[in-house]
């Protein structure tokens, strides 16, 4: 993609699978990019087996990320309404040798082929997603589930 290279980001919280596959093919994204810590949800078809059968059935290849995934403590700062400290938490952590090892990876990637980063929250304003986006220093474009 050279210098047309974007990162883009999506959040499931408000989507259901078909919805979050329907705009990633529409956006002509490559591959999901997983950048939860842990890769299960509570919403059905959002654990990592069964989102990764579906976005792959749709013809994108799907990654997970663990390295760039917010640790437990700052997962427990956004459930308690501190973000500002999830941040502080996930900045520490993404200087972290095997989150950089990750960051060079996804950055490598963005630049070769249209990914899209995953994470629960559907606003990317509070998702430390757009924080993974902003390291990887290409222009960035928020992606919304179908219908949302």
């Amino acid at each position: 993609m050279g210098e047309r290279a974007v990162v883009h980001t999506i959040g499931y919280e408000d989507a259901t699978p078909a919805d979050l596959v329907a705009v990633l093919k529409d956006a002509g994204i490559a591959t999901l990019v997983d950048v939860r810590a842990l890769a299960n949800s509570r919403k059905p078809g959002f654990a990592k087996r069964a989102l990764s059968e579906a976005v792959e059935a749709a013809g994108i290849a799907y990654v997970h990320e663990r390295a760039l995934g917010t640790p437990a403590a700052g997962r427990a700062a956004v459930r308690a309404g501190r973000p500002a400290e999830m941040r502080r938490i996930f900045g520490a952590h993404l200087a972290g040798d095997e989150p950089q090892h990750a960051l060079a990876r996804l950055a490598a990637r963005a630049r070769d082929e249209r990914v899209c980063l995953l994470c629960l929250e559907a606003d990317p304003a509070h998702c430390h997603r757009t924080l993974v986006a902003e390291a990887i220093g290409l222009p960035i474009t928020h992606l919304h589930p179908a219908g949302h």
